[in-house]
């Protein structure tokens, strides 16, 4: 009986957490989407924000799944900048945006350990 408390407050602390990351995507969606129609003097509608939202939350959705599959499938539990590179492997622009970034981090770590 415990388990069961235990589970169902777990998992009313998930759909709230969840719901709380919905209501942050969607004001930042609207935000961009403000923004963009300003300056390209078009309006967007509550309905088209909420679309793109949803969009993006299965994109989001979709992207941490790949990412914990190819952590588990090398044996980690941690996602790394490994993973995010493997994802990124068939955009080539992201790839190298990713990259990039990643070697600014290396370069920038080594050069404060050595300052050390």
């Amino acid at each position: 009986m415990a388990d069961e408390n235990q589970e169902e407050v777990r998992q009313e602390n998930t759909r709230e957490t969840i719901g709380r990351l919905k209501q942050a995507l969607w004001f930042a969606v609207g935000k961009i989407a403000d923004e963009e129609s300003l300056r390209r003097n078009r309006n967007v509608t509550p309905q088209f924000i909420g679309a793109l939202m949803e969009l993006v939350w299965t994109q989001i959705e979709a992207v941490a799944q790949d990412l914990e599959s190819f952590s588990r499938h090398a044996g980690r539990s941690t996602i790394t900048t490994d993973d995010v590179l493997l994802l990124a492997r068939r955009n080539e622009d992201l790839h190298g945006i990713i990259k990039d970034s990643i070697d600014k981090e290396k370069a920038s770590k080594a050069k404060s350990k050595a300052r050390r």
